[in-house]
């Protein structure tokens, strides 16, 4: 290795927590529990794309600042039941609520994500750097076994900024005390983990498990975690 890091910082969803894995079984048991089959929702993975479909487009307007954290947190629920003619304001509240109850308390990991920090706890000061809540993220660490792995854990909400935006990579080196020369982002979004880290001034490693076609030139590129050892 080139470059000695001492700081490694790491996304969470989809990067370290399997947020489709864990989100796709809460909405099934939702689906289930509400019974949305006999509101005229006959096909679950129907269901399930129209959902990530609104969350994915409202994520984006959340992130340039366009909607509030409370609208984008209904409203994806509310416009994947209009999907399926089902106009229902109250029951999507109802849906969202009980959705971001259970999401965070399921605990499946990407593979090899324990191997990984594992094998780097001792040799590095880790920290989290995530766009998503305060206290979700927090449960979601708690839940998969995760919370003593990290110094820090800075959200979005505690920043008051949002990845890409280089506020939030300098609130963590002032937060933790690092340097940008030593630290290093690992994520999975390319316009967000791997953009954001590239701006503020910091090395990066970019997980791309589906081998998805870019141009840009990350650090280092992944398509296993397990690939980080080969780095640390």
């Amino acid at each position: 290795m080139s470059k000695t890091y001492q700081y490694l910082f790491f996304d969470l969803d989809h990067t370290l927590w399997d947020f489709d894995k864990n989100s796709e079984a809460t909405l099934r048991s939702l689906y289930q529990e509400f019974a949305l089959d006999q509101l005229g929702i006959t096909d679950f993975n129907a269901f399930y794309e129209q959902y990530n479909i609104h969350n994915d487009k409202l994520w984006d307007r959340f992130r340039k600042g366009f909607i509030k954290r409370e609208e984008l947190r209904w409203k994806r629920m509310w416009l994947t039941l209009l999907d399926f003619r089902i106009g229902d304001t109250a029951l999507a509240h109802e849906i969202s609520t009980a959705y971001l109850e259970i999401l965070p308390t399921q605990s499946l990991l990407i593979p090899s994500a324990k191997e990984v920090l594992e094998h780097c706890k001792t040799r590095y000061q880790m920290h989290l750097i995530t766009n998503g809540f305060e206290s979700t993220q927090w449960m979601k660490l708690q839940y998969s076994g995760l919370t003593g792995y990290f110094g820090h854990i800075i959200t979005s909400e505690k920043s008051n900024s949002m990845k890409p935006h280089k506020e939030i990579f300098d609130y963590a080196l002032n937060v933790t005390g690092a340097n940008a020369e030593k630290s290093i982002m690992i994520g999975d979004a390319l316009d967000i983990d791997i953009l954001g880290a590239s701006n503020a001034g910091w090395d990066q490693v970019f997980y791309n498990p589906e081998n998805e076609t870019h141009d840009r030139k990350p650090t280092y590129e992944i398509h296993h975690l397990s690939e980080l050892l080969t780095i640390f």
